[in-house]
């Protein structure tokens, strides 16, 4: 079958044929014509098959066939994720370049600004993520009560990533009466009731089983314990055979870790995931489709979304805990019927996870034991230690959630201070039992000397002495033996003011202390603490 035979009109087919779409896809071929017809569509396909045309098209040529008032919005797409937003925008723009229609993309990450300026040029197809949409109407920037066709696509991944309840605020901003079109690569319950609430009567198009892996995708695994992990995917990119790899790991910072491992050895890589800026995954994005990297490392953020053409490799640095989520990061190669490969590394902790997958696909996959990395580690990880999540606030009510050992060596030293301040010259003056004359008899003597920096509001702004030299006075004053050279074992710190003025802007003049110009405020009898410029 051709597209000709689908009664797609011609503006549409010349931008079709100009990117060498000769033929449908099965999803195409299925979902295009109930979708002309203005029925509700829901489409279960994997990724890679096609199904954005599915959509697309129809939405392009019913709008074209019936204009209305230009300007207002009368398609939304919604997508769970910010590249796949961008996808499906620029598919809109290739497949309509004939059309007298405008498309706009909204999505968070980024300022929202040029989003709205192209929003107030007028739109008839937006393509939106939930949370940007969610927030362009709060503020009354987009008004949905003119939408006609209403396409949520991958809605699974809507559910997998908790935007389900920003998809049912959307939802109720639409017209009752509206055309939806209903993709998913994934059918669970959840999504299930969904479709009940909001298709009437749909056409159902399945054209290959849930959650079942492309056949043209040649699936391994390698056994290995996960501190050979970064050393096997170096060993497997030295061979030319792998063009272009898109790697996917279960954090971000196992992004990022296995980006500068890659580095160290050499390999040119990027690493994309949620912590990045729009700008910054974008660029990397381009980086990879042009060839300028070889290496992409992702997290699930772009299991879904990304279109790469030619993509060879797809490596499961770590397998994922959703089977489900197997399927789509491997569904990123062997794409429209082309060969692919997918490489998966397990280590003992993960063979759960990799019977899950098996079950999932109803299919073996195949070991490949000779490489240089054998697992060794047969037995599960000890568990992590997890200190409590409150451990910080037991302190005793203190602000900022100290320990309790830490609070109670606050409330002992708040009492010694208390005393010292209760005692006839102690902290005020910084003239207390000997302090000042052990001061100034040992800064006096020759040899290093050390700076007083000050400790606390009180030493900063010159009122007292610091912590230190305040127990230094305190202990010798006591007559404790070698508690002047424990604390101070250069010599007694100089005192000495950095500024010509002190904090509160009192007039300071030089005295002479041990030998040493320092400053003393005139209002003070202790020499200023402040710290030296």
């Amino acid at each position: 079958m051709k597209f000709e035979e689908l009664n797609i009109i011609k503006p549409i087919r010349r931008a079709l044929a100009e990117q060498q779409y000769e033929k449908p896809s099965p999803i195409q071929e299925r979902a295009i014509p109930p979708a002309l017809q203005g029925r509700d569509v829901l489409g279960c396909a994997q990724t890679g098959t096609g199904k954005t045309a599915a959509f697309a098209v129809p939405v392009l040529q019913l709008l074209h066939k019936n204009p209305r008032e230009t300007g207002k919005i009368r398609a939304l797409v919604l997508t769970p994720t910010r590249e796949l937003a961008l996808q499906n925008y620029e598919c809109f723009c290739t497949y309509g370049k004939y059309l007298p229609l405008h498309s706009a993309v909204v999505f968070g990450g980024v300022s929202q600004n040029p989003q709205v300026e192209s929003l107030r040029r007028g739109v008839e197809i937006l393509i939106a993520t939930p949370g940007r949409l969610n927030d362009l109407i709060g503020q009354g920037i987009v008004n949905l009560g003119s939408v006609e066709i209403f396409v949520l696509d991958e809605a699974d991944r809507m559910l997998d990533m908790g935007f389900i309840h920003d998809v049912k605020k959307v939802i109720a901003k639409l017209p009752e009466k509206k055309q939806t079109l209903f993709f998913s690569a994934t059918m669970p319950p959840e999504i299930m009731e969904l479709v009940d609430s909001l298709l009437h009567h749909p056409v159902r198009v399945e054209v290959t089983p849930q959650a079942t892996t492309v056949e043209a995708i040649a699936q391994s695994v390698y056994f290995v314990d996960k501190p050979n992990k970064s050393r096997l995917l170096i060993h497997l990119l030295e061979d030319p055979a792998i063009v272009s790899a898109l790697v996917f790991t279960r954090t971000k910072h196992g992004a990022d870790r296995v980006v500068r491992d890659l580095t160290r050895a050499g390999i040119h890589a990027r690493a994309i995931h949620g912590n990045k800026s729009q700008n910054a995954r974008q660029e990397a994005l381009g980086s990879f489709k042009d060839g300028k990297i070889r290496v992409l490392v992702a997290t699930d953020i772009a299991a879904r979304g990304i279109d790469i053409e030619e993509l060879s490799h797809v490596i499961n640095y770590d397998l994922p805990n959703v089977p489900e989520t197997y399927v789509h990061r491997i569904g990123r190669t062997g794409r429209a019927g082309q060969p692919g490969v997918a490489i998966s590394f397990c280590n003992f902790d993960e063979k759960e996870y990799l019977a899950d997958i098996e079950k999932l696909i109803r299919k073996k996959i195949p070991a490949v034991d000779d490489h240089p990395y054998p697992m060794q580690i047969l037995e599960p990880a000890p568990p992590k230690e997890q200190r409590p999540q409150n451990s910080r606030k037991k302190g005793g009510g203190q602000t900022g959630g100290e320990g309790p050992r830490r609070a109670e060596g606050r409330r002992q030293r708040s009492r010694t201070e208390a005393a010292e301040n209760r005692r006839p010259g102690g902290r005020a003056g910084g003239t207390g039992s000997g302090g000042t004359a052990v001061r100034e008899k040992v800064a006096a003597q020759a040899g290093k000397e050390e700076i007083c920096r000050g400790n606390g509001s009180a030493a900063a702004r010159g009122e007292a002495p610091c912590r230190s030299c305040r127990r230094a006075g305190r202990k010798a004053a006591q007559g404790e033996k070698g508690a002047r050279e424990r604390y101070f074992p250069h010599g007694f710190p100089t005192h000495r003011a950095g500024r010509k003025t002190g904090a509160r802007g009192d007039e300071v003049r030089p005295v002479e202390v041990g030998g040493k110009k320092a400053q003393r405020s005139v209002f003070d009898d202790a020499p200023s603490h402040s710290v030296p410029a």
